[in-house]
């Protein structure tokens, strides 16, 4: 058995070591169970093992396998596990479940319409960009759940055909861009790079254009690094760890040299956050022990992940250390409640509340709700985990209906997306609040 996480391990895809190893953390969490109420896996888990007298080794592959499809990776484990690294017992759950999913892809042992999702999910740059170029038809035939094309898709790529699917934008962040005629900043604090995630870049770009107008608000030049992809988490989500790294490698190879020209990278979506910060420097770590361009790879991933941070984090920390605190000239546009949703994902980076507290600069009365959407990367997109994460999503809706906000808000489009489905309330970003705020007009996507 061995207690390894690291891909470039060469046991790190047998099968039999893997079996051994859930063996040891099973065992290690049924004698805990401080985690019995973070998501399905652990629930399932204590249930079949209060079946076998409490005994992990006496488990199935086929239970085992239970609890890792149940697992949707909210990373929120690191919080309440007292025995995560570096504890001498070493437990990893996210980072097992990731390596499960590994040993499977490498095996090719998940269903046919299975790899099919992983690789419609995936590709998101392809996707998208095709996506974004025909958008009135894409959405026509995909916006509606239950439809006879959702059905078809549900059939040939396993994306549930009654999941609400976030519409692609005609005219992409990128694009705007390029074209919009930048703030001219008298007095500028320092420029940022911005990372814009594939939600901004095709989905919704009015997400990153009041990004940059808050920023430029607040004396901050944005700028947009020239190459950089999807941040690699489905792959990762679906085990295809390689295509992960490379990802991984051409993004903090663009990132690392906007970092050591002075800038800050700022990302508006939790779990691409999330991924750089803490996925990078850990599936990168392997590179270090090759050759001496690996070692660099390592280090440059260290160097992005140490000067990656939230789009809401990075303002509030300017406004708090900085000595020069932000604009807080706010017109009456600024709503008297906000009910926000903070997301698992933003939670798992253990940086406070800085969209709450954001929020609270407007004067703001602002309520935060709790609790997992049932998307967490992709898991929630997939036909056979609809049903489940539209269980897991109604603790969180019950609190939101509960809420007496004028407006819904929060950081995770992913969540958002799930919200609006559940509640018919359409979340909007913090920064787009701000930005309203701040009488800054909101610019229409082109249809």
């Amino acid at each position: 058995m061995t207690t390894t996480y690291d891909p470039s391990d060469a046991r790190y895809l047998d099968d039999a070591d893997l079996r051994a190893e859930m063996t040891r953390v099973f065992d290690i969490c049924q004698g805990c169970r401080l985690c019995f109420n973070l998501c399905p896996a652990f629930p399932t888990l204590f249930d079949v093992l209060d079946t076998l007298d409490g005994d992990a080794s006496r488990m199935s592959p086929g239970q085992q396998d239970k609890v890792v499809d149940e697992c949707y990776q909210c990373k929120l484990c690191y919080l309440k596990c007292p025995y995560v690294p570096p504890h001498e017992w070493d437990l990893d759950f996210p980072r097992m479940i990731a390596r499960a999913y590994a040993v499977r892809n490498a095996e090719r042992s998940g269903r046919v319409k299975e790899r099919l999702a992983d690789q419609f999910l995936g590709r998101t740059d392809l996707l998208g960009m095709a996506s974004t170029a025909a958008a009135p038809l894409v959405n026509r035939l995909t916006s509606k759940p239950g439809s006879f094309p959702r059905q078809v898709m549900e059939r040939v790529v396993g994306i549930a055909a009654q999941r609400l699917l976030p519409p692609y934008a005609r005219q992409r962040f990128s694009t705007w861009f390029a074209r919009r005629t930048a703030a001219i900043i008298e007095d500028r604090r320092r420029a940022v790079a911005v990372f814009p995630t594939c939600f901004v870049e095709y989905m919704d770009p009015s997400v990153g254009i009041d990004l940059v107008k808050v920023y430029e608000r607040n004396s901050f030049s944005c700028e947009l690094p020239k190459g950089v992809r999807c941040c690699g988490a489905p792959w990762l989500h679906a085990g295809d760890i390689s295509r992960l790294q490379s990802a991984a490698r051409h993004n903090v190879s663009v990132l690392a040299s906007e970092v050591r020209a002075g800038k800050d990278v700022v990302v508006p979506q939790p779990t691409c956050a999330y991924v750089m910060r803490k996925d990078y420097p850990r599936y990168l770590a392997g590179s270090a022990s090759g050759d001496r361009d690996g070692a660099q790879i390592a280090a440059d991933a260290e160097l992005v992940a140490e000067h990656t941070f939230d789009a809401s984090e990075y303002l509030l920390r300017e406004h708090r250390s900085s000595g020069r605190p932000l604009d807080t000239t706010f017109g009456p546009a600024a709503p008297e409640k906000v009910t926000y949703h903070l997301s698992c994902h933003t939670r798992a980076q253990s940086m406070g509340y800085p969209s709450r507290d954001l929020l609270a600069l407007m004067g703001t009365k602002v309520e935060m709700v709790q609790g997992c959407a049932g998307i967490d990367g992709t898991w929630g997109y997939r036909a056979e985990n609809y049903e489940l994460a539209k269980k897991v999503a109604r603790k969180l809706c019950r609190s939101i209906d509960a809420s007496d906000g004028d407006v819904l808000c929060g950081d995770c489009h992913l969540a958002n997306g799930a919200l609006l489905e559940e509640t018919g309330r359409a979340p909007v970003h913090p920064l787009q609040l701000l930005a309203r705020a701040y009488e800054i007009p909101e610019e229409q996507n082109p249809s």
